[in-house]
């Protein structure tokens, strides 16, 4: 009797245990929740008051899009900006001029040209406000469609020069100037950065590579209290018209007669067509990933990466990186255009016996 009465007691104790252990547990998430809400509402609140009077930034890809939107932002704010355009007499480089304020500086500046790079030095060292460079903003950027296979090595150089190598020349010169002000670096990316999807190849590897080097760069530079964030913008094609326009005759015209013997262009002009109208479902608003950006050089506690992508696409980004590979093949896969390439893909069985 005493076994059984020392049994019950026993099982009491641990179910109060756990129950004591359960509450624990609760109390622990709630706290935690709540003190992350805290943090974040305070350093949004921080972000919105900054001033940025008497600092520099230097922002690549003002003609238009996320680069010219941003260069207006943070000129509002007080900052002096040195907006670098690829067409300093252009319509989006003069509307900045006639818009903004007298601290605004547009520049010269194609990020593949060495040259560009050390003129657009050379005159922001000769302007710099009295608090010095804040921050360099990687926002130039290239996209295109094709499938890897037609893409020659020149388009894959292209596409790097531009998006990774543009972004190493344009960083580097300016790292002494960043580091004395103890300031931001901010890279442009994409969510295609680490989704291996069909036809975005050349994109995906340029993107991938600048993000491993603002990585790099972050862990060497929190030495000297220079933060470093990657903006990682889903579907924004309607808003940036960052994709080119092309028919599906010119990819068509790029094939040599090999590929044309293993596609067929009926394929291409129906891949072609999918692409463009999943640009056009893209967003048009523009407004998170320019509050994003602002919020990477303002913000005392800026975020490692910033994704800016609609629920599913969210979703799926962060689960990628632990899904086994044949799961996340099969999800991309899913696409439409993946089915219709299968059953019109090859115009001709071939054998290589």
């Amino acid at each position: 009797m005493s076994r059984v009465l020392f049994g019950v007691v026993a099982l009491a104790t641990a179910g109060q245990g756990f129950y004591f252990f359960g509450q624990f547990v609760a109390t622990s998430v709630v706290f935690a929740i709540t003190l992350l809400l805290f943090v974040y509402t305070l350093r949004r609140r921080e972000s919105f008051t900054f001033d940025g009077h008497g600092r520099g930034v230097l922002i690549t890809g003002c003609d238009s899009g996320f680069g010219h939107s941003l260069a207006m932002q943070l000129d509002g704010m007080g900052f002096m900006v040195f907006a670098g355009c690829l067409f300093p007499d252009g319509d989006g480089a003069r509307n900045l001029v006639q818009e903004c304020s007298s601290r605004m500086k547009v520049l010269k500046l194609d990020v593949t040209k060495d040259e560009d790079v050390a003129s657009a030095k050379e005159f922001i060292q000769s302007n710099l406000p009295e608090k010095g460079l804040w921050a360099v903003v990687n926002n130039a950027g290239i996209s295109d469609w094709s499938e890897t296979e037609w893409n020659t090595i020149s388009d894959y150089y292209r596409m790097a020069d531009v998006n990774l190598f543009g972004c190493i020349r344009t960083t580097l010169p300016f790292l002494p100037l960043v580091r004395a002000s103890k300031g931001r670096l901010v890279f442009v990316s994409s969510i295609f950065a680490f989704f291996n999807c069909l036809t975005m190849g050349s994109y995906s590897v340029s993107k991938r590579g600048m993000e491993a080097f603002a990585d790099c760069l972050r862990v060497e530079m929190a030495s000297f209290d220079v933060k470093v964030s990657i903006i990682q913008p889903g579907n924004f094609g309607p808003a940036t018209k960052i994709v080119k326009d092309k028919t599906a005759g010119e990819i068509w015209d790029k094939l040599d007669e090999d590929q044309k013997t293993m596609f067929n262009r009926r394929y291409i002009e129906v891949a072609n067509e999918y692409f463009k109208s999943l640009c056009k479902e893209g967003s048009t608003d523009s407004s998170r990933v320019i509050e994003a950006m602002v919020d990477a050089v303002t913000s005392p506690r800026p975020k490692f990466r910033y994704l800016l992508a609609n629920k599913k696409d969210a979703v799926f980004f962060y689960a990628y990186p632990y899904l086994p590979t044949f799961v996340s093949d099969a999800v991309f896969s899913l696409s439409p255009i993946y089915h219709k390439r299968k059953s019109m893909l090859y115009t001709r069985k071939r054998s290589y016996s």
